[in-house]
This record gives C-alpha cells, sequence and structure tokens, in this order.
C-alpha cells in the first residue's frame, strides 16, 4: 500500500507532501518533499492507494447559502444579526464542531480564516483528480480524505501544540523522537532531519499516517445524520486506534 500526506498551502514554498510504503510489519518514508507545486502534487496522489489531506475540502453549506442569497440580494437578515451561534453556524462546518466537541481543538474557519486560500487551491486539485478518473468524495470515501495533523497527534499521545517555526525546533524534536519511539516500525531514513527542520514536513507524514488510518477503516466517519454535508463540506476523518494498530500484523 502507498499512502500521500499532503501540507497544503495557498503556495507550493509551504506546502509539503509525503509518501508512505507500507509492507508486512513495516512502512518506509519513501519521499519527503518541502516546496510542492501542483504538479508534483498530482504527481504524487495519482498513484496512491489513499492520501490525506491536511485543508478544507469544503466550505459550510450555510455559509454558502449565505453567500448566494446575499449576492442575489435575497438575504433575510436573522433578528439578532450580531448573535455569535448564527455566525459560528455560518463560519463553521459540521466537521469542525464534531471535531472540536471529540477532541477539544478548534479546526480554522474556511469561511472566515486564510487557510480559505489553502481550500480554494485544494478545490482546483480535487477537480483535477477527478478529471483524470481517481474517485473524488469529499466525505473521505474516496481516494482523498481531509486529515487534521493537530488531533491526530493528540489522539496517539504526541506533541501536538508549538511544534511549528524556527523558535519551536526543540518541541519539533522532541515531537519527531516520540513518534519515531511510538513507531519502530517506520523508516525515516534520510527524511528525518526534513522533519525535525519543517514542521510542513512533519504534518505531511502525519498526514500519510492518517491516510493509512483511513484505508483501515480506523477513522471517524460522518454517520447518517452527517452525510449529506459531509459530501460537500468534506469531512475530517480523526483516527480511533492507536499507531501501532497501523502496521500490527497487517498487509502492505
Amino acid at each position: 500500500m502507498l499512502t500521500v500526506g499532503v501540507d497544503l498551502a495557498a503556495e507550493p514554498v509551504n506546502t509539503a507532501v509525503a509518501q508512505i510504503s507500507w509492507s508486512a510489519g513495516s512502512a518506509e518514508i519513501s519521499e519527503l518533499l518541502v516546496g510542492a507545486d501542483d504538479a508534483v502534487l498530482l504527481d504524487r496522489i495519482m498513484p496512491a492507494d489513499k492520501v490525506g489531506i491536511d485543508c478544507p475540502l469544503g466550505w459550510p453549506r450555510r455559509f454558502v447559502e449565505f453567500v448566494a442569497q446575499h449576492q442575489a440580494d435575497a438575504f433575510v437578515a436573522p433578528i439578532d444579526i450580531a448573535g455569535r451561534d448564527w455566525r459560528r453556524l455560518l463560519a463553521n462546518r459540521e466537521t469542525d464542531l464534531v471535531t472540536r466537541e471529540v477532541v477539544g481543538l478548534v479546526p480554522l474557519s474556511v469561511a472566515a480564516d486564510r487557510i480559505g486560500l489553502a481550500a480554494m487551491r485544494c478545490a482546483g486539485l480535487l477537480a483535477r483528480l477527478a478529471a483524470e478518473g481517481r474517485p473524488v468524495d469529499r466525505s473521505g470515501a474516496g481516494v482523498v480524505v481531509e486529515v487534521y495533523p493537530a488531533a491526530a497527534l493528540k489522539h496517539w499521545g504526541l506533541p501536538f501544540r508549538r511544534y511549528k517555526g524556527a523558535l519551536n525546533a526543540g518541541v519539533r524534536d522532541e515531537l519527531v523522537d516520540q513518534l519515531a519511539s511510538a513507531a519502530p516500525w517506520l523508516r525515516f531514513g534520510a527524511r528525518e532531519q526534513e522533519c525535525r527542520q519543517s514542521d510542513h514536513a512533519v504534518d505531511a507524514v502525519v498526514a500519510a499516517l492518517n491516510a493509512r488510518a483511513a484505508a483501515l477503516g480506523r477513522v471517524t466517519g460522518p454517520g447518517v445524520e452527517h452525510a449529506a454535508a459531509a459530501r460537500t463540506e468534506g469531512w475530517i476523518a480523526l483516527p480511533t486506534g492507536g499507531l501501532a494498530d497501523l502496521n500490527h500484523d497487517l498487509p502492505g
């Protein structure tokens, strides 16, 4: 099995992609690249069995409806237009609210934060994948699944805060050390230093591990009550098992 993880930014310079090749009893980070443009991403994604992308795969349906109504001068404002609850429903997808409830972390709002710029790029990538014949389902049922590295790290008992940027190199080193210890079957090779140097590289590797969990069915799914929204908004696949489950007595 080949899984790919993508830490997607609006521009290539901060975009990382990792490939993990799985075999019985072990896994290897076969490629890790920071500074990936669209052509590189598509080239690495196309042969993958499962791809984890750290980026919203869609926008909140209520936000989309609001924008469409506003554009058509058909929007009817609620009585309390300054209400936090109303804005929260517009700004957050159903998966954002569920993720907050389950893991206590707050995903960035694709409707109200700068991550929306990365999501625009992601939408283009998904369209190109679909045009190439790869099954794309924003709920995660296709080749691509949405992931949230911080939530995965927290679930696996690893450092999940303050490891980003040059000033947090020490925490990032500790994260890499703990990941290597918790997953001794994962061979970093020359890519270990790249992970220590770049949080984008780390997130891409975690995304590829999360993709493996999704391929094995060991992640949260939208369920019946969220299925319709997940198909348009996207759905964050949170791991439900430990790191050992990803490679313990499992075939590639």
